[in-house]
This record gives C-alpha cells, structure tokens and sequence, in this order.
C-alpha cells in the first residue's frame, strides 16, 4: 500500500496584525530563519492591510525559502489582502492553484488556433 508523501509544511501564524511600512522588519525576523530551513505555509486570517513593503517582505520571505530549497506559501487571505495579492500578481505564485487542464490536451487546442 502507498502512502502519500509526508507534508512537513509547518503552518505559521505571524504576530504580526497589518503588513506594512515599520513592521516588516519585525515580519522577516519571524519568518526568515523558519523558511532557512523548512516549507513554510503563511496564515494570513489576521492580516487585514498590506502596504507595498508588506509585499517586498512577502517577496523576500519567499525568495529565501526557494534559494533554501523550500516551499512558501500563504493561506486564508482577508478579502482585502487577497484583492491585494491578486491585483499584483502574486496570488498566482504565493498561493499556486492546480492548473485545469484543457478539455482535449494542447495539441488539439493548437490545431484549432492554427
């Protein structure tokens, strides 16, 4: 019988409450040492504003965890932070969706563009 992999993604929740200029230092020194040495999935359920810093540090984080070999990733944005993620782009990289595949495969699909 197979298993499936072991998920060793530690769920973290930062002290952080508003994502912006003046606390994401406070932010990286959390999260920085943890992606250093383990997948890292980011509950952002208290977070309710995110400033342009904010994002530079989610970036950050998430830079350190892919040049340390791990995953990160956030989870339970506020509508406000996930309007905010979304209109940035990095909805689509902090919080990957799995891709629907196309009904009959791209070769087909590429045939008919054609």
């Amino acid at each position: 019988m197979k298993y499936p992999p072991f998920d060793t993604t530690t769920q973290f929740v930062s002290s952080v409450s508003e994502l912006v200029r003046g606390q994401e230092e406070q932010f990286l020194e959390e999260l920085q040492p943890i992606v250093s040495s383990r997948s890292v999935r980011l509950d952002l359920s208290r977070i309710e504003r995110i400033d342009a810093a904010g994002l530079a540090a989610l970036i950050s984080v998430y830079c350190d965890a892919c040049k340390a070999g791990h995953k990160f990733t956030v989870a339970n944005p506020s509508r406000h932070v996930a309007e905010i993620l979304s209109i940035v782009g990095l909805n689509k990289i902090l919080n990957p969706q799995p891709q629907a595949q196309p009904p009959f495969g791209n070769a087909q699909l590429q045939e008919t563009a054609a």
